[in-house]
């Protein structure tokens, strides 16, 4: 349908047949997360370039799997949609903390809530369906990635989760079935170097705060309003409050995931945001939160391989 909407001359009837196509040089993976890990191996087995949606994976397991095949393929450019919170004023925040502005990173405080999953007539969608999205819940995935960017690693993990609508009308069976995914998840982190972390992701939060990310420090305060704002604001000790801090428009960001990827194959750039490593630490974090949720323990990071083996 979408070939013939927009003209498109060449189409297959499945996806293995586009990847063993000799003349297709680069697949861009715009499925559900269950097809990432096998479309992404059989197209580095076949010699093209990846751009793959996120997230990654299902699981850690899978992104590890991912991240090894990329590597026995270093002439190949393997890439995930960045996420795209915090992009506008991500060198920004970069050079605040190069420079010291916060100081001692003490706290971080990660804020992701809407009312999107609050009616209990709010059909089932894939991403409740652990079939489908794997181990990925509400927007966590997406804005830690983004904090990923910004702050040391988390080195360990305590989280619970709960559907507080158990059960949703499934659109494909028009029976209601299980939800397969929290839609409210609380988490704790500790991070290298000591920081401590607070982490608020929910489907059924009326009136809430939106996505945030707070970087607490010794010397300042950092406080990105991602949605429904793009706003960064701060204050270093000695200032009465919070105030918003400018992104010039020559360090804005902007959304050219699609030209940096055909830049990097063409060698003309390379990949800033976001590679398979990265990705891997994101899935890693993810499967460390449903361990913990699972388990009711503290999850260390990162994942030992065993480890991820058994969890997959």
């Amino acid at each position: 349908a979408a070939a013939e909407e927009f003209d498109i001359p060449r189409t297959y009837r499945h996806w293995e047949e586009l990847v063993a196509d000799p003349s297709i040089d680069a697949v861009l993976i715009g499925t559900w997360p269950y097809l990432h890990c096998p479309i992404t191996l059989a197209a580095l087995e076949s010699g093209k370039h990846v751009l793959t949606e996120a997230r990654m994976a299902m699981n850690a397991n899978e992104a590890h799997r991912m991240l090894e095949a990329s590597r026995k393929h270093p002439e190949l450019v393997c890439q995930i949609v960045p996420s795209p919170f915090g992009l506008r004023a991500h060198r920004v925040v970069g050079q605040l903390l190069r420079s010291g502005f916060l100081g001692e990173l003490r706290e971080v405080v990660v804020l992701g809530t809407s009312d999107a999953l609050a009616d209990h007539d709010v059909p089932l969608e894939w991403r409740q369906v652990g079939g489908l999205s794997g181990l990925n819940m509400l927007t966590m995935g997406i804005v830690y990635e983004t904090l990923s960017r910004w702050v040391p690693d988390v080195v360990r993990v305590t989280a619970q989760g709960h559907a507080f609508v158990p059960d949703r009308l499934d659109p494909n069976t028009g029976v209601r079935s299980r939800v397969g995914t929290p839609d409210s998840l609380q988490i704790f982190t500790v991070h290298e170097g000591g920081a401590r972390g607070l982490y608020h992701f929910s489907g059924v939060t009326r009136f809430g705060p939106g996505t945030q990310i707070h970087l607490y420090g010794s010397k300042g305060t950092l406080k990105y309003e991602m949605l429904p704002h793009d706003r960064l604001m701060g204050a270093q000790r000695g200032e009465d409050a919070l105030r918003e801090i400018p992104v010039p428009q020559e360090h804005e960001m902007q959304w050219r995931v699609e030209e940096e990827f055909i830049d990097a194959i063409r060698g003309k750039g390379r990949v800033e945001l976001t590679d398979f490593e990265s990705g891997v630490r994101y899935m890693e974090f993810t499967e460390a939160v449903a361990r913990s949720i699972s388990s009711g323990k503290p999850i260390s990071l990162p994942l030992e391989l065993g480890e991820v083996s058994e969890g997959a």
